[in-house]
């Protein structure tokens, strides 16, 4: 029984979107409205409070980073701290935010929104496309997570948080969506599946909220790989250091009433493990 070391004190709200850039994890309290950078090899641990909520951060072509603020996608500059708007999203829908993002290997970026409240499906999947957001065409859900796109380009997982489904669509060149299929779907009480990401070898990682545990499929639907953890709420999964084999996985204390999280003291906080597969190089939004 493979078991996450606790790595970092952070105690997140709802830590989300760990990414590995460079020689360094970046993560979101998305909740907590903060960017977060770890250095692992000396320690260090930074943090940027942001203007809104906070969902994602990856890198940008030009130099920085985009982020995922509630209203929608912000150039953000960490040597001066500055968040500058890309665009807004779902003006008409006051609720939502943005929730979850990637970025395939020819730069574009992908990302999801979600009710905030969990309440309506009004949580869409959307490609920038260098000027604007462009409605992949995916169905509508609750909550949005993921995407994440396999090594070849071709597959896309998107994931149905509220109807606990992993959904897999085929991608064309172009960022046309084909037409989804369901690729797992997890059972009653096995939690929600959280954020997704593709290692080298087309594997699908998934974080449990509420399951204790981040899983590996293969890309037939196979589980070929369980972590378990002393949290419930595990969100998301990135791979990097050095060999691009060190998983980290950030975790959340929402929804922990004061029993649980007096069970839980490591709530919210980062984890990580050793995998035998590597993680895709991180690629800058174009």
């Amino acid at each position: 029984m493979m078991q996450a070391e606790h790595a970092l004190t952070i105690g997140a709200m709802l830590g989300e979107g760990p990414i590995w850039i460079g020689d360094a994890l970046w993560f979101v309290d998305i909740k907590g409205q903060r960017v977060y950078r770890h250095h692992p090899a000396t320690g260090a641990l930074d943090q940027w409070d942001a203007p809104e909520m906070v969902g994602w951060i990856v890198p940008a072509g030009l130099g920085g980073f985009v982020v995922g603020l509630k209203s929608g996608p912000h150039r953000f500059d960490p040597d001066t701290a500055t968040f500058r708007r890309m665009t807004t999203i779902d003006a008409h829908l006051p609720a939502n935010r943005l929730n979850d993002a990637t970025v395939d290997s020819t730069g574009r970026l992908w990302f999801g929104t979600m009710d905030n409240n969990e309440l309506a499906v009004s949580g869409r999947l959307y490609r920038w496309d260098g000027t604007a957001a462009v409605d992949s065409g995916a169905d509508a859900v609750t909550i949005a997570n993921g995407p994440a796109i396999d090594p070849s380009g071709t597959r896309l997982y998107h994931v149905d948080t509220s109807g606990k489904r992993v959904i897999v669509h085929p991608l064309a060149t172009d960022g046309t969506l084909g037409a989804g299929e369901e690729f797992l779907r997890l059972g009653e009480d096995e939690g929600w599946p959280d954020g997704v990401i593709c290692d080298a070898e087309g594997g699908v990682w998934l974080g449990l909220f509420g399951g204790w545990q981040a899983r590996r499929y293969a890309p037939d639907g196979t589980l070929t790989d369980t972590i378990h953890f002393p949290v419930a709420n595990v969100t998301k999964i990135a791979l990097g250091g050095p060999d691009g084999r060190t998983a980290w996985a950030t975790t959340a204390r929402q929804g922990l009433d004061a029993a649980a999280l007096a069970a839980q003291p490591l709530a919210g906080d980062v984890f990580t493990f050793r995998v035998a597969i590597p993680g895709q190089p991180t690629v800058a939004m174009g």
